[in-house]
């Protein structure tokens, strides 16, 4: 099967017949944009494997059915892309790049509200799938594509001109400095709230729109800029879950935790008290061991309202158990079998699991915590405000 063919079905999937992104989603060649990537190792869940295109048979048939899939794929995990990887590199930790599944693409695409001589700024150049499908959209003219790794905005750059598709690029870091105004900014990487926030503000246009996710949350925030400076709209329906921003001083890692007090505790020995001590308090749990990564809402609320918080889940053979620490020296582990209460261990200045009971409480008792759907005023001073009915948070604030 030729790569048009499965360009077309892929198009048919993440797209409505009527919409004007299915020609342009089957028009670009995906799997050129990924000739290499990594996937999760199955004899060792917390290492990667590379998978690599090519013009065999066997390869071709795997190179195509990864590309023309409605996933992401992975093409750097810490400071190593699959470019530069050998068969026998076995990377752990978390991944650092990729290229986004193509229907989330087209979402975020369509929460920008893109338009004829209008300039977008595609903000996390990643393998280069926005850029491609907005150049097919509005012309390569009006596009501009921002990384802050120069690897990824050039290999991208070399990869959209085989074919024919020209936009700008810019290497910087986006928390610093954004050269240029646009009309519109598409975020694919989870924008910090507070200063680091500010040069993206102030790149977008009045009058413009701002389309992305916060960091360290699924939310996806759209608003249009004022000419007062502040950026209004709301929480879409809708989530995502993109990495956070990578900062030029270390394109390895993503930007720090939002806390805004530096931690006397490293991650790593926050995490080993967390598992081993018995606290200063031992409760029952009303809810059982939740899995964060299967809770996008609840842990964006975590977030909003105590930033900085990290989380683990532990799955046994009989036994769950969910780890929370944060910067400040708080720790809970919660551990149960199945989905009974779970026995409940807390130390530190705040009871982390305490306030995820909070949030599981209202979510049960009214259906729906307020994130989704929230009104959201983002100021010049990159401090976000959400607000809906009586209830109001900020993020980013000192």
């Amino acid at each position: 099967m030729n790569w048009e063919q499965r360009a077309a079905t892929l198009a048919e999937q993440v797209t409505e017949p009527d919409s004007r992104w299915r020609p342009l989603v089957a028009a670009v060649p995906r799997h050129e944009l990924v000739p290499r990537w990594w996937e999760r190792d199955a004899h060792d869940p917390g290492g990667w494997v590379l998978r690599e295109g090519g013009t065999d048979p066997h390869t071709w048939d795997t190179w195509t059915q990864a590309a023309y899939a409605d996933r992401s794929l992975v093409t750097r995990v810490g400071g190593l892309h699959a470019d530069h990887a050998t068969s026998g590199d076995r990377p752990q930790g978390s991944p650092t790049s990729s290229a986004t599944m193509p229907s989330l693409t087209v979402r975020m695409l369509r929460h920008g509200r893109l338009g004829t001589g209008l300039s977008l700024l595609d903000l996390g150049t990643g393998a280069g799938g926005l850029a491609a499908y907005a150049c097919c959209r509005i012309g390569d003219g009006y596009v501009t594509s921002l990384d802050v790794d120069p690897y990824l905005t050039n290999a991208a750059g070399s990869r959209l001109a085989a074919m024919d598709l020209h936009p700008k690029f810019l290497t910087t870091d986006a928390t610093e400095r954004v050269p240029g105004t646009y009309d519109r900014i598409v975020s694919t990487v989870g924008l910090p709230t507070g200063p680091e926030l500010r040069p993206v503000l102030a790149a977008l246009a009045p009058g413009g729109r701002l389309a992305t996710t916060l960091a360290r949350t699924s939310l996806i925030i759209t608003g249009w800029k004022r000419p007062d400076g502040d950026v209004v709209g709301r929480v879409e329906h809708d989530t995502a879950d993109f990495m956070p921003t990578r900062t030029r001083d270390d394109h390895s890692s993503p930007s720090p935790s939002p806390y805004p007090h530096p931690s006397p505790y490293p991650l790593t020995e926050l995490f080993a008290h967390a598992r081993a001590s018995d606290g200063e308090t031992r409760t029952r749990g009303r809810y059982p061991v939740l899995d964060m990564a299967n809770a996008p809402e609840v842990g964006s609320m975590l977030e909003v309202t105590t930033p900085g918080v990290e989380l683990a889940y532990e799955n046994g053979d009989r036994t769950r158990t969910a780890l929370l620490v944060h910067p400040d020296g708080s720790w809970a582990r919660a551990s149960a079998e199945g989905s009974a209460p779970p026995e409940v261990h807390e130390g530190g200045p705040q009871r982390l699991w305490q306030t995820l009971e909070h949030i599981r409480d209202r979510l049960n008792t009214e259906g729906e915590l307020p994130l989704l759907g929230a009104r959201v005023r983002i100021t010049p001073d990159g401090v976000c405000h959400l607000s809906r009915g009586k209830w109001h948070a900020s993020m980013g604030g000192t």
